[in-house]
């Protein structure tokens, strides 16, 4: 058997894939394009791979291919249609990520309520050295004890967000974007009570025709000033330039994002222009990928190919 990984970097270079060389020849390339997929899955029993498409032009030469594994949940670089006209079978993985995204959710929520960035800039800038008092908070900030949370994407992430707000004394509440999630535990409602009514507002959802855009202008303009927006999700949930032109505007109080509309980061981007990380903080989408997570994803996807292959 021969498994080839088609951008293994997306990985990371710490994961032991030693599991993998037991079942058959290893090849890794660190990124593929489409025509280098093309050459590279020829002679392929195994594909695994995470953005890089496939598709005829990717893989129409790979005869020998059985397996695609996604190193990811989303499926959407998939024809799927055409896997299923060649008879080749493909796995995703999903349920790998949870906590890691879960706690990064609190990253960025903490980083922008107790507005560290400047308290870190007032210290290492030496303000604080020699300082008339001990304590110095310009910045005001508030317990997130009794906020509401609303939450957007009532999934596994979703719901592990909602335990753990909750154990910090928060009121959550929810609106589930395919509307078949329903939780008991927390009161559903509509996408305009939910904007209206948090102090805090995380997305959750997967990105599918009716969550592309779902935070849009009118979105931004129902929020409290006081609010702040976090997404991690899908970068095309949200409309970046509406994103911008509201904590440009002062409609919300601050932003913190791990998914762009384009990932790496456009030149063109609005958001790249805004250079107050007491506003806005985003991150090179890392909330899915802790150690544990990328060991788990990795390990399941070794058990998928034994199992395929029963072996």
């Amino acid at each position: 058997m021969k498994i080839v990984f088609l951008d293994a970097k997306s990985i990371g270079e710490d994961i032991d894939l030693s599991g993998y060389e037991k079942l058959g020849e290893v090849v890794t390339y660190d990124y593929s394009t489409p025509e280098e997929a093309g050459e590279r899955t020829e002679d392929a029993d195994v594909i695994v791979l995470n953005k890089v498409p496939v598709n005829e032009e990717t893989i129409g030469r790979a005869k020998k291919l059985k397996l695609v594994c996604v190193t990811a949940t989303g499926t959407n670089n998939l024809d799927k249609e055409y896997l299923d006209s060649r008879g080749i079978a493909w796995r995703n993985v999903a349920g790998y990520s949870t906590e890691s995204v879960a706690q990064h959710t609190f990253a960025l929520l903490f980083y922008l309520l107790e507005h560290l960035p400047y308290y870190d800039e007032y210290v290492k800038s030496e303000k604080y050295v020699e300082d008339r008092m001990f304590t110095h908070f310009d910045r005001k900030f508030s317990e997130i004890n009794g906020m509401i949370w609303g939450i957007i994407g009532m999934g596994a992430i979703g719901r592990r967000v909602a335990e753990i707000a909750r154990l910090f004394g928060c009121k959550v509440i929810y609106y589930s974007t395919t509307g078949k999630n329903r939780q008991t535990e927390y009161r559903q409602v509509s996408l305009e009570e939910l904007l209206e009514h948090s102090d805090i507002v995380s997305v959750h959802a997967p990105l599918t025709s009716d969550t592309e855009n779902l935070m849009d202008e009118n979105a931004f303009s129902r929020m409290k000033k006081s609010a702040i927006f976090l997404n991690l999700g899908r970068g095309p949930i949200v409309s970046e330039q509406a994103l911008a032109d509201a904590l440009n505007q002062g409609q919300i109080r601050a932003a913190g994002l791990d998914v762009l509309c384009k990932e790496p980061m456009s030149s063109d981007n609005p958001l790249r222009f805004i250079k107050d990380s007491d506003r806005l903080l985003i991150t090179p989408h890392i909330a899915w990928a802790s150690v544990e997570a990328r060991t788990r994803l990795m390990t399941i996807i070794l058990e998928q190919i034994r199992e395929f292959f029963k072996l």
